[in-house]
């Protein structure tokens, strides 16, 4: 039999992510960002829920002809472009939208002969300095790209730096004062920005995070009047239970004692599963529906976790690392880090089963939590 440990992904819920955005972002139409394998996803398993998307945006060529081979029509967007000529030539064979961020990327499409005109989304640097052409130098851009008969259709776009605390305006004026009077649509809004900046809507959106029901702050109590639901879930069981006296500690560096007489139990779960090592002692997880914490140092295969909040649990037990119980996002604010990098990390060595979509029980019906002393 194998270890207890599965991943469970709920296309369901993206589908009904994908119909919380299109309310968020009213006219606009939706890029559905499956970069990163769908952020731990798969492209393959989430495909079905992406139906109703407008275009599917990513990174790498091989997941943009995946999705072409998936049979998808739509627009498929390249966020970070075309990098040589032979980039250019599947481009073109798919046809692809690509992102252009740089004179280099310029210089390639001048010199392509593609057998149709390909589109581009030319990227500005609005203030987020990582890629994109400057405001001072953007028209200049665009009037390059418009006169090269291997482009098409010219959108723009922009990054948001930190929409997600709030402040997208200072960036909004410098985007809108660089391509006053200039053609094309619009395509401003990254999650943050489809949930709380709807000045930042116009033609396109880019929804990514939220689009499998994590937090674009991190923080999960921030969406938690949006109606996202969690797309995945990490889950296992309990493989030992040890009893430990007052000051007896467990676990590699005995980093936790017990303040008194009180239950262990062992999860099969570790790092090299994609738990994060660096969790401390009080990161939530649920055993048999109930809230308890993680203690002691997290292992390669193994964790720990008090069961004073649950006296029933025994071996075999289930227990949920993350999903419906437990957010992603309080798990990844308790490590330091965000909701991405959790979903983005489970190891191969995980098993995955796909709810199907039409027996997907909603989250709105899901049994209400029970919650131990240590939930929060």
């Amino acid at each position: 039999m194998p270890r207890p440990i599965l991943a469970q992904i709920r296309p369901a819920a993206v589908r009904h992510n994908l119909e919380v955005i299109r309310q968020r972002a009213g006219a606009a139409r939706v890029w559905a960002v499956v970069k990163a394998n769908a952020y731990g996803h798969g492209i393959e398993r989430i495909y079905p829920a992406l139906a109703s998307a407008d275009g599917i945006a990513l990174l790498d060529l091989d997941e943009a002809v995946r999705v072409r081979e998936l049979g998808w029509t739509k627009p498929v967007l390249l966020l970070e472009g075309v990098f040589d000529a032979a980039d250019v030539a599947t481009a073109d064979r798919y046809r692809l939208t690509v992102s252009v961020h740089g004179d280099e990327q310029l210089a390639l499409l001048e010199a392509a002969r593609p057998s149709q005109p390909i589109d581009i989304q030319l990227k500005m640097n609005s203030g987020m300095n990582r890629l994109g052409f400057r405001p001072e130098a953007y028209r200049a851009a665009w009037a390059r790209a418009a006169a090269a008969p291997s482009i098409g259709r010219i959108a723009l776009m922009m990054h948001f730096a930190n929409a997600d605390e709030g402040q997208a305006d200072w960036q909004m004026q410098v985007f809108d004062a660089a391509t006053e009077g200039l053609p094309g649509e619009r395509s401003l809004s990254n999650s943050a920005a489809v949930l709380w900046h709807p000045a930042a809507h116009r033609d396109w959106v880019r929804p990514g995070t939220i689009l499998y029901g994590a937090s674009p702050t991190g923080i999960a109590r921030d969406i938690a009047d949006t109606g996202l639901q969690p797309a995945m879930s990490l889950s296992s069981k309990l493989i030992g239970v040890q009893t430990l006296a007052a000051d007896e500690t467990v676990g590699y560096g005995r980093r936790f004692a017990a303040p008194q007489t009180m239950r262990i139990g062992v999860v099969a779960c570790g790092y090299a599963d994609g738990y994060p090592r660096h969790a401390p002692t009080g990161t939530p997880i649920a055993v048999d529906g109930v809230r308890t914490r993680v203690v002691g140092r997290v292992s390669m295969d193994m964790l720990t976790v008090d069961l004073t909040p649950c006296p029933d649990a025994k071996v075999g037990s289930h227990v949920e690392l993350w999903g419906q119980q437990v957010h992603v996002d309080e798990v990844a604010e308790a490590s330091g880090t965000i909701g991405y990098e959790l979903m983005c990390a489970i190891a191969q060595r995980v098993p995955v089963v796909v709810e199907p979509m039409s027996d997907a029980v909603e989250h709105d019906d899901a049994q209400p939590l029970r919650t131990g002393s240590y939930g929060r």
